[in-house]
């Protein structure tokens, strides 16, 4: 009698599982770093959350010393000027008219750059602006 070999038609997920506990540890240690670019400190306030959008918010940040940053742009982490941040918003706004649009000023900040960053927004062509805050 001759015996029949069989093909044998396992699939070997060791190498699988080394591939995803690498990109495991590679996400891990990068989310923290992708967080918000520039600290602030903002108000405690005990306010209403925004309702989940489905656009991405264009968020700009009013640092401590009056600088303005954008999240969008090829570096989140440098300041802009006022005609930048008029020319990156409107641009998003035409592309997306329903985007929203958030300031975030530090809580140490002067209130004249707070409003100075609203009328930039208001130039831009943004109607309506929101203020972010963080629970107490």
């Amino acid at each position: 009698m001759s015996k029949k070999r069989r093909a044998v038609s396992e699939i070997n997920v060791v190498p699988y599982i080394d591939v995803m506990l690498v990109l495991l540890i590679i996400f891990m240690i990068t989310a923290p770093v992708i967080q918000q670019g520039v600290e602030v400190r903002l108000p405690q306030l005990d306010a209403n959350s925004l309702p989940p959008e489905q656009l991405e918010p264009v968020i700009l940040t009013v640092s401590k010393t009056g600088e303005y940053y954008l999240n969008i742009g090829d570096n989140i982490k440098s300041p802009v000027s006022d005609e930048v941040v008029a020319q990156r918003v409107a641009l998003v706004l035409k592309q997306k008219p329903r985007t929203p649009i958030l300031v975030r000023g530090d809580k140490d900040v002067a209130y004249g750059s707070v409003t100075t960053a609203m009328v930039l927004l208001q130039a831009a062509g943004v109607e309506k602006v929101g203020l972010m805050t963080e629970q107490p």
